[in-house]
């Protein structure tokens, strides 16, 4: 009997769980082109798009690109753009970065002379305060954050899948 009154609470603790697993989301960087030297009269295109999108702890940004890399580097280093021991470096073409913090990231790329012509980036991931504390940004950060990735998605419905197969064995 102590079993059935514990279950609801159990499904109710299970739900939270899965919500808070899937409540990160995954920014594309530079949209369909991807990580590639912009345009040499747009070369603030990666900075205005990470200033349009509102960032927490737990996105991840994916950096997509050929022949090319993707670096993290100190706020020096980004001004320099040259890295000698990045914090992070990728060169896989497909990289997928954590933003497990909140304060400012700097990327560049590490290809010769791509960071000089604009690539490179300036990412500010918000604190929980931050990004409930002004009410006139709410609605662009409502906008970026329903731009869930497919993959966000897919965590999601495997998540309710889960929590409906385990619900239904414990009732």
């Amino acid at each position: 009997m102590a079993s059935n009154s514990m279950n609801p609470f159990v499904i109710l603790l299970l739900l939270v769980i899965s919500f808070s697993a899937v409540a990160s989301f995954e920014f594309q960087v530079g949209g369909a082109r991807g990580w590639v030297v912009p345009p040499a009269n747009d070369s603030k295109i990666y900075n205005d798009w990470a200033s349009e999108n509102r960032f927490r702890g737990g996105d991840t940004v994916r950096f997509r690109y050929k022949k090319d890399s993707v670096m993290e580097v100190t706020e020096e280093e980004y001004k320099r753009c040259n890295s000698t021991q990045p914090s992070f470096f990728s060169n896989t073409g497909n990289t997928v970065f954590n933003l497990g913090r909140s304060g400012t990231f700097y990327f560049i790329s590490g290809a010769n002379g791509h960071c000089q012509r604009g690539q490179r980036m300036i990412v500010k991931v918000l604190t929980e305060d931050d990004s409930s504390s002004n009410p006139s940004q709410k609605s662009s950060a409502a906008s970026a954050r329903a731009r869930i990735s497919s993959l966000g998605f897919l965590k999601f419905v495997s998540a309710q899948l889960a929590l409906s197969c385990f619900a239904s064995i414990l009732l």
